[in-house]
């Protein structure tokens, strides 16, 4: 499986409103290996950046000035990206940025040349809902090294977000298990009867049902109220499930 992992630095934070991509960087892996292989370019925006986000990455108007514009970078990119998956953290504000190019250039969507886009922002708030989920927060918790990351840089931050990809995703092929080749051979599995066994109930503490009732407000406070347990349960808004 090949996937690249997408950054890109703007002019601003409006595409709608003109602002325009200053660089794109692209790491690329096969079976979630890094292969060495990267696309980078500088833009040149034919616009200045607004202040903050020149705060952000630190590409002025006059170090621009000499790179190529969008338009002719855009065929080497689509070969690059041609048959793969793109990862992009946050994808709504990247793809916004990308299409509009797209469009200038009177061609379609981005999304439309690759394989698929995952957005592993989407991911990271499944996986840790209600904590933060920037690139930053991702990198202390899954401990990527971003020591490096002062300005922001389109490279080095795709090259981060496939390292917090891989430990985020812990390791796996795929995010779906597939069932075994029905084809191939079928173990035996020995029945076992469970009622042999006598399993002991380990009733919670006091402190624990307290303990467990504040993470699931947590997460409830997180989903804006659209948990689905404690409706389920019957009990109101104000009731646990029934533990284990």
């Amino acid at each position: 499986m090949r996937q690249l992992f997408l950054d890109t630095e703007t002019t601003g934070l409006a595409a709608s409103q003109g602002d325009r991509i200053v660089e794109i960087g692209l790491v690329e892996m096969v079976d979630r290996r890094l292969t060495g292989r990267t696309l980078h370019h500088y833009v040149n925006p034919g616009r200045p950046s607004h202040p903050d986000a020149l705060k952000v990455h630190g590409l002025t108007e006059e170090f621009l000035a000499g790179k190529p514009p969008f338009e002719s970078i855009v065929d080497e990119l689509l070969a690059f990206v041609s048959g793969a998956e793109v990862v992009i953290h946050n994808a709504e504000f990247d793809l916004g940025f990308l299409d509009a190019e797209f469009e200038r250039l009177g061609r379609p969507p981005f999304a439309g040349h690759v394989v698929r886009v995952t957005d592993s922002l989407l991911l990271a708030r499944e996986i840790y809902p209600g904590k933060g989920n920037s690139l930053d927060a991702l990198c202390r918790r899954l401990e990527v090294d971003n020591s490096g990351r002062g300005l922001h840089g389109a490279l080095l931050d795709a090259g981060l977000l496939a390292e917090v990809f891989v430990r985020m995703t812990r390791g796996q092929g795929a995010l779906v298990i597939e069932a075994a080749d029905p084809g191939g051979p079928v173990a035996a599995t020995p029945l076992v009867d469970l009622r042999a066994f006598d399993l002991p109930v380990v009733e919670p503490s006091a402190e624990e049902c307290v303990a467990h009732e504040a993470v699931l407000s947590q997460i409830d406070k997180a989903c804006q109220g659209r948990t689905v347990w404690r409706d389920a349960s019957g009990a109101g808004p104000g009731a646990s499930p029934p533990m284990a």
